[in-house]
């Protein structure tokens, strides 16, 4: 018999977009996480906030980021802007779970405060998990990453043929072992893969997988993903497939095409690995007689991206980012950047696989991460649980990152505390098990861009510009914007969301911006987060 309590484990990778596991479309080979969906519940429109940190910062409290102290990324930007760390006013998961007699652990990324170098009270085991190993700085090399640790010191030496997901799967499933032999306490482990984001790091023989795949390119596998998505009931065929972006051109008029393919290659193989390592873990609760009483979620923090990192030698620029080594490990010079001489995949490079493929990636929705249009905010979200009573199938109900600490709560019963902020979140346990939940307002913001979801209604903006309004029954691709057909909904609706706003402690971009000294044309959110993620 299944205990009262279930192992709870939370998986987030980074940076990946809407379609591009099997089960969401995609032409990438994920078996794992297939069969997980099979045999679980897929969702079709749950929502991230746009970023990593943010997404990070409401996944594991139940508020919305802002409410977390993070409201874009892990600098801080006070008095007048976010101050970039996770705050005191909420409760990570982590606590609220291990309150309630559940062994905690993480094994991935942080990225929820500012301090990549000493603990400041809110690294992973200052907030709530028993055992920490990963990064806490927000990207790194694959090969070599900065910010390594281990609790709270640095992890030490690396072997020869280290790569960071491959790692992260392996001491996952060796937190699930080790705990079975250990001790009959559930757990909740957290594994917040750094994959699929940039650098576009993987062996040669993982990228020798996926060698020819992309050859036909952007335009024909934009018309085969949305096809297998409305083949398998995850989109209403209704919907047209967005135009390609305005900045891309057409496959058949681009210039460099094998190191186009090369990088989507590269790209697919880092998701190829990454659901490689979710097979390791569920192996490892299989064989422990653990995965019919486990809870597994995964998801997206944000959709594809479409930043370009710029070109040069790393040790010859004025500012080094952290995340980027100056030379590999063995001593060869690391070359960064979107260079088209350059083949990407091993540890001297440092590279994206920019706007075309994101645009891929995020079919067949427009816009990407940092806006808040569906190609920024969509994610895939699949839920396993065989002895919970799930309703096996597609989930159409709309939900959002608030919403999973309250579920949590209501599978474990577990108690949140009375001295922080109150949940903004509401159990999606009922539609998991096949009973629609109740309509609720949805609410995003990031760097200025917003929206608001009520029913099928979705009112939205690309910062500085205007609102737009959609009615995502009959267009989710967002191609027809109904605002001036009905202004007094955009006027309610925009009023809504300002009281959300104020009341979440959401900033106007503008005291942001000042704050920050970018200002207004100074440079742009994508420009500056190939630097700052």
């Amino acid at each position: 018999m299944p205990r009262t309590r279930p192992n709870i484990v939370l998986i987030m990778v980074d940076d990946m977009g809407y379609s591009d596991l099997g089960c969401y479309g995609g032409e990438i080979d994920t078996p794992h996480l297939d069969a997980l969906a099979a045999a679980g519940v897929r969702m079709s429109q749950f929502y991230n906030t746009a970023r990593c940190s943010p997404a990070r910062a409401s996944l594991l409290t139940g508020l919305h980021p802002h409410q977390t102290g993070i409201g874009v990324l892990v600098e801080n930007d006070g008095p007048l802007g976010y101050p970039g760390t996770i705050n005191n006013r909420c409760a990570t998961m982590a606590e609220v779970l291990g309150a309630a007699g559940y062994t905690t652990a993480i094994r991935g990324k942080w990225h929820l405060t500012g301090s990549l170098h000493a603990p400041d009270g809110h690294w992973p085991t200052q907030r709530g998990f028993d055992s920490f190993w990963g990064i806490i700085n927000g990207a790194a090399s694959y090969y070599d990453p900065a910010t390594l640790t281990c609790d709270t010191e640095p992890a030490g030496e690396l072997p020869e043929d280290f790569y960071l997901t491959d790692e992260l799967g392996r001491r996952a499933a060796e937190f699930v072992t080790e705990h079975s032999e250990a001790s009959s306490d559930p757990f909740f482990l957290y594994l917040p893969f750094n994959a699929p984001h940039w650098p576009l790091h993987a062996p040669p023989e993982a990228i020798a997988r996926t060698r020819g795949r992309y050859r036909e390119g952007w335009d024909v596998l934009r018309e085969r993903r949305y096809q297998r998505q409305i083949e398998s009931g995850l989109i209403d065929g209704s919907w047209p497939l967005s135009e390609r972006d305005a900045d891309v051109v057409p496959w058949a008029e681009t210039a460099d095409t094998d190191w186009q393919e090369q990088r989507m290659e590269v790209y697919a193989a880092q998701v190829e690995l990454m659901d490689a390592a979710v097979g390791t873990l569920v192996e490892a609760l299989t064989r422990t007689g653990q995965l019919d009483d486990t809870v597994i979620m995964f998801l997206s923090d944000n959709g594809g991206c479409a930043e370009e990192l710029p070109t040069g030698w790393v040790d010859e620029l004025s500012h080094r980012p952290l995340h980027t080594p100056t030379r590999t490990r063995d001593g060869r010079r690391v070359r960064r950047g979107n260079d088209t001489t350059v083949t990407p995949g091993g540890p001297e490079t440092f590279a994206s696989y920019g706007k075309p493929w994101a645009n891929l990636s995020n079919t067949p929705f427009r816009e990407y991460k940092h806006w808040v249009h569906e190609g920024g905010i969509a994610t895939p979200m699949i839920v396993h649980w065989p002895g919970g009573g799930l309703h096996r199938g597609t989930d159409h109900d709309p939900h959002q990152l608030p919403d999973v600490l309250a579920t949590v709560l209501e599978i474990t019963g577990a108690d949140y505390p009375r001295d922080v902020l109150p949940l903004e979140g509401r159990s999606m346990l009922d539609s998991w098990r096949g009973t629609p939940t109740p309509e609720h307002p949805l609410y995003f913001e990031h760097e200025g861009n917003a929206a608001i979801r009520i029913g099928p209604w979705k009112l939205v903006r690309k910062y500085p510009g205007d609102w737009e309004l959609y009615d995502l029954a009959s267009d989710r691709t967002e191609l027809t914007d109904l605002s001036a057909e009905h202004p007094d909904r955009v006027r309610d609706m925009s009023a809504q969301w300002q009281e959300w706003a104020d009341r979440c402690d959401v900033l106007p971009r503008e005291q942001v911006l000042r704050a920050t000294g970018e200002g207004f044309g100074h440079v742009s959110d994508v420009q500056l987060s190939s630097w700052r993620s």
